[in-house]
């Protein structure tokens, strides 16, 4: 947290620190980690005092709430080191290329083209692009409040982070968060998108963990043709939502269940 920021939030935060990365020469020091819960209140006052702050506040989930350390924030399992600009990268392009990557069949795994294929119906192999930005009335802001409020609810224990980005899907970056590391060890790429959804749909980055992302979404996907392009832009960006969701495991089961939802939650092995 800049010094100056500091300044401006002075009063307004509850006890907390700066979580240092456990790499790199022991400077960087990505986010501030509140020492105690989280709640709606202070996370709706530190959205709003984002503009002048230029602080996004991220509530944080740990993987074990009950082992002391909160990780991966309050261990300094964050590496912005290791990452690049989300900005030199074209997320288009990255969907595109997720898609050929996860549904192409190994020739030495035959028996299982069938599956996989039918996993992705109907577009199989074949990307099918991005799907059109979506308009609404309602206001992302307001939307994200009231799912701070809800995952609170269901999730007591989650902290409060602060990290200087110009938004949510940056914050995940310049954080260092590492979720997909299994896929992909530079954040940025991920970010990339999440910022474009922030365009095309009013998403707003409200949590993270050790390995999941939950979004708001002010315009989701209202029917079975915008659903399922959605749903294959989810499938390219966190293929285990779907490869390791609930059953039926397939694309065209995913998008009936975000038509109209306005979370979207994301899990990555």
């Amino acid at each position: 947290m800049h010094p100056e920021a500091r300044l401006s939030l002075e009063g307004l935060l509850p006890p907390g620190r700066m979580v240092t990365s456990d790499e790199g020469d022991g400077d960087a020091q990505p986010l501030w980690l509140s020492d105690g819960p989280a709640t709606a209140e202070l996370w709706t006052r530190m959205h709003a005092e984002h503009a002048r702050s230029g602080l996004w506040p991220l509530l944080l989930d740990s993987l074990d709430p009950n082992d002391g350390e909160f990780r991966p924030w309050g261990s300094g399992e964050v590496f912005p080191e290791q990452m690049t600009s989300p900005a030199s990268h074209d997320p288009a392009s990255l969907l595109a290329q997720w898609w050929v990557t996860y549904t192409a069949v190994d020739e030495d795994d035959m028996l299982d083209a069938d599956r996989r294929l039918a996993v992705t119906a109907p577009f199989r192999q074949t990307w099918p692009g991005l799907a059109p930005s979506r308009k609404t009335a309602t206001n992302p802001d307001h939307l994200a409040a009231e799912f701070a409020q809800a995952f609170l609810d269901d999730r007591p224990q989650t902290r409060l982070g602060l990290v200087a980005a110009a938004s949510g899907a940056e914050a995940l970056t310049a954080g260092g968060w590492g979720g997909p590391c299994n896929y992909d060890n530079d954040t940025a790429t991920f970010s990339a998108v999440v910022r474009d959804w922030e365009h095309r749909f009013g998403a707003r980055v409200i949590a993270v963990g050790f390995s999941t992302l939950h979004l708001s979404v002010a315009a989701p996907p209202a029917n079975e043709h915008e659903a399922l392009l959605v749903a294959a832009e989810h499938f390219a960006f966190c293929p285990d939502n779907i490869w390791q969701g609930s059953r039926p495991c397939t694309l065209a089961a995913y998008a009936e269940r975000i038509t109209s939802a306005h979370r979207w939650d994301f899990w990555w092995d």
